[in-house]
């Protein structure tokens, strides 16, 4: 399936990629964000036109379908008794599977379980991994079909019991019967600050950790002991200024990380459900990650 590039994208300016971001991420509202939009004079462009970019499109997100006969999928619940008492998850796992394989913790930005999520968890299958993404709305009901409800249910939640609900996948997941007890992170935006924490949190569980454009964990990064592949945006500030202190951390305490900044991308440019998508970068970035996993979790 053909996905954006950026120069299949609408000449969209930055500035409405930086509002959506910043509506994403609770800086704004949907009514101030569509004002600023409908602010914007751009020859050939409207609000509509506009909105339909930015805003996720979930059939593009499908690269490994649902219904592959390669794989099986599966929700299946964990206990997490500090978070939310049960968590509940998408489990994908290679249908020839002979033993035990790595296993690898998918974890979604900050409105809970969605296709795009769920994808990338069978993307991990298909490569022989047993993945496994969990959902931070499942005791709310889950993920509500879109992102708007979804960004507005996890907003509603108690972070600290999220955490603990993302602590208690990664060590359901570690422990799985499937699991040959190599334990990878991967995530995204929120899931992405998740990786860095839980790799900071479990430094004995977690064997190596993926974040895409995430903020460090706020606590513990002098425990991290898993390699680390950070994975950066160039035009994502509010992310980015966040990693020089952070990368002073992991150098001060000697941790095993390599670091790459995608030049003129967003926040986002591996989510293929959106007009920040950069095909390019994604599918470097997704290379690098799977390299980086193989190379760590299973040798």
């Amino acid at each position: 399936m053909d996905k954006y590039t950026r120069t299949e994208q609408p000449a969209i300016p930055q500035e409405a990629f930086d509002w959506y971001d910043e509506y994403a991420h609770g800086g704004i509202d949907r009514r101030t964000f569509l004002a600023r939009l409908g602010s914007l004079a751009v020859a050939g462009l409207t609000v509509g036109m506009i909105t339909d970019a930015l805003l996720p499109n979930y059939a593009l997100a499908e690269q490994v379908s649902f219904n592959d006969d390669t794989i099986k999928a599966s929700y299946v619940e964990f206990d997490s008794p500090k978070g939310h008492g049960k968590g509940r998850g998408y489990l994908v796992v290679p249908r020839e599977l002979q033993g035990k394989a790595p296993v690898v913790l998918v974890v979604h930005e900050n409105r809970g379980l969605n296709p795009y999520i769920e994808d990338v968890a069978r993307r991990l299958a298909k490569l022989g991994y047993v993945a496994f993404a969990p959902d931070a709305l499942h005791s709310l009901g889950g993920y509500p079909g879109n992102d708007d409800d979804g960004r507005d249910m996890q907003k509603s939640l108690d972070p600290a019991k999220i955490e603990q609900d993302f602590i208690a996948a990664a060590q359901f997941l570690k422990t799985h019967q499937l699991s040959s007890g190599k334990l990878g992170v991967v995530g995204f935006c929120y899931g992405g600050y998740i990786s860095n924490m839980l790799a900071a949190t479990l430094p004995d569980a977690v064997n190596a950790a993926v974040p895409f454009y995430g903020t460090p964990a706020k606590t513990g990064i002098e425990n991290i002991k898993a390699p680390l592949l950070l994975q950066f945006a160039e035009l994502d500030e509010r992310v980015n200024a966040s990693w020089p202190d952070y990368e002073a951390t992991l150098k001060a305490n000697k941790v095993d990380y390599q670091a790459f900044v995608y030049p003129g991308v967003n926040h986002g440019f591996h989510n293929d459900s959106t007009a920040r998508y950069d095909k390019g970068a994604a599918e470097l970035a997704w290379s690098r990650t799977v390299e980086f996993f193989n190379k760590h979790l299973k040798a």
